[in-house]
């Protein structure tokens, strides 16, 4: 490539399909699409942030408005490849203020077919940040393994490395999940947990402060923990453990709220700023993002994050 790239991210692309009412009395549906590492992708992106998306894609009906989608989005898309299979889908209603509906249908998926063919050294090369989450791992055992490789490259290079489990009981279960951080970890610079999720089912540890020790002492050199309980995210980094609250009010839908964030964290920390001010600023992106329904389509953009960052300053 000729210009470097801050951030790539590997996983999985879907069609959304979203209503503001319920699905079953739903007579029109909104189109977008939705994936958390591409949402991860196009969080870093409307941030200022230069950023390589690496899946495959259906070649179906949707393929043509998805790579049309992400160019104009300026997402480089030189590493997406065509498969036969169909691109996934999911279903998404917000009737009332935080309470959602959703169904997907991800069994068989382009996306599923991620191999390690797909990792170019070359192109891992030619980024700042290589990023990936446990719902990819769950696609597939080549998609575990590309990811797998492209981490490796990736620390073999002195890149950074992050990672999110991600989990969801939709997707997999606490032991396939446990058994693939396992696998993962050693290659993690940056770790993305929910209490809410992550904690209880992939750490038998209970305790924050445990919590982020042990994963430093593995090797993780900064641990980011998203609490729900707590309504703010904990920082762990350098020996020392940090608080910041959350940024939201007027929370409609909370989807990829999570990836999100991740997003403008990791343009936050390619962008000059510390690991607490990066949360900051990936905390407005993630309460702005959840003001509105759909995952991706919500998503702000630079100048109304940053004016927001300022005026906090």
């Amino acid at each position: 490539m000729d210009e470097k790239l801050d951030i790539i991210t590997i996983g999985e692309s879907l069609i959304e399909l979203s209503s503001d009412t319920s699905l079953s009395s739903a007579e029109c549906l909104h189109k977008y699409y939705g994936g958390d590492a591409l949402a991860t992708a196009i969080a870093a992106l409307r941030e200022g942030s230069r950023v390589g998306f690496i899946t495959r894609v259906g070649n179906d009906v949707f393929k043509d408005y998805l790579l049309d989608s992400w160019q104009a989005e300026g997402l480089d898309i030189s590493q997406v490849k065509i498969a036969t299979d169909p691109n996934g889908i999911y279903f998404i209603a917000s009737p009332e203020p935080c309470q959602k509906e959703v169904s997907y249908y991800r069994k068989k998926i382009a996306s599923a077919k991620l191999s390690i063919e797909d990792i170019s050294e070359e192109y891992i090369s030619s980024s700042k940040v290589v990023y990936a989450s446990g719902t990819t791992l769950s696609l597939s055992i080549s998609a575990e393994e590309a990811v797998i490789k492209a981490f490796q490259i990736a620390k073999e290079k002195n890149l950074i490395t992050a990672f999110d489990p991600n989990y969801s009981s939709r997707f997999t279960t606490p032991e396939v999940a446990k058994e693939q951080f396992g696998k993962i970890s050693q290659y993690v610079d940056i770790l993305f947990l929910s209490d809410k999720y992550d904690t209880n089912n992939i750490f038998e540890l209970d305790s924050v402060e445990n919590i982020i020790k042990n994963l430093w002492d593995m090797g993780i050199s900064t641990v980011i923990i998203k609490s729900v309980q707590k309504h703010g995210y904990y920082t762990g980094y350098n020996g020392n453990i940090y608080f910041s609250d959350f940024y939201s009010h007027d929370v409609v839908d909370t989807t990829c709220a999570g990836d999100a964030f991740n997003g403008g964290y990791l343009h936050g920390i390619t962008h000059g700023l510390t690991p607490v001010e990066a949360v900051k600023l990936a905390s407005i992106v993630a309460g702005l993002q959840t003001q509105s329904i759909g995952a991706i389509k919500s998503i702000p953009y630079k100048d109304e994050v940053y004016s927001i960052l300022k005026g906090a300053n």
